[in-house]
């Protein structure tokens, strides 16, 4: 449950981009995200991004654009685990994200912060 009022404040990076954020760094609207707000969110949560960690980001995105809903933990230890399954996919999400992946990844990725969730 969020524990932040939901009222967005204006988070201007140095190169002046600005994004409308709720209080936990949850962008207002997925569709301001940008690459640029995805690398310092990933700072701000301690991570330097890798080429997995995109691969995860970018699935992320063209789920939620594809179906109109941000996917489900599972589905992305799915797609992480591939042909080694599921449990792979969990031990390797919570190995780039270490916090979890609403907390870490689905903030990262520009969605918006979820009312209530599993970590899977």
């Amino acid at each position: 449950m969020r524990a932040v009022p939901e009222d967005p404040i204006t988070l201007t990076l140095l190169s002046g981009a600005r994004f409308r954020v709720d209080g936990h760094g949850y962008l207002a609207d997925p569709n301001d995200w940008t690459e640029d707000f995805a690398d310092y969110t990933a700072r701000e949560e301690g991570i330097e991004l890798t080429p997995r960690h995109w691969e995860l980001i970018r699935w992320i995105r063209a789920e939620e654009a594809d179906h109109g809903v941000m996917p489900d933990a599972r589905f992305a230890m799915k797609f992480l685990g591939g042909a080694q399954g599921k449990q792979a996919g969990r031990e390797e999400l919570f190995a780039l994200f270490p916090y979890g992946y609403v907390k870490q990844a689905i903030k990262i990725a520009g969605m918006r912060q979820p009312r209530a969730w599993s970590t899977g």
